[in-house]
């Protein structure tokens, strides 16, 4: 038999609670047994390097994209 379970509260925004009982209804699961997956995930997610949580930023904003060496962009720079 596994190990006993413990209990533990927590609070959510209603959003959460409600989007918590619908996945646990599409899965015919408990709530408890949807948190619980959810914090093993988590819990045993590889952390995360800075370049993998700005992946999604890469290419988003404008501007020339060799601001740091073309001799246009350096033109009076330590002066």
């Amino acid at each position: 038999m596994g190990e006993p379970m413990r209990t533990i509260s927590l609070k959510v925004p209603a959003e959460l609670d409600e989007a918590l009982t619908e996945l646990a209804k599409r899965h015919h699961r408990t709530r408890s047994a949807v948190l619980r997956e959810a914090l093993e995930l988590l819990a045993h997610r590889e952390p995360s390097s800075v370049r993998d949580l700005s992946l999604d930023l890469a290419g988003c904003a404008s501007g020339p994209e060799d601001l740091a060496t073309h001799p246009k962009h350096m033109k009076g720079y330590g002066r």
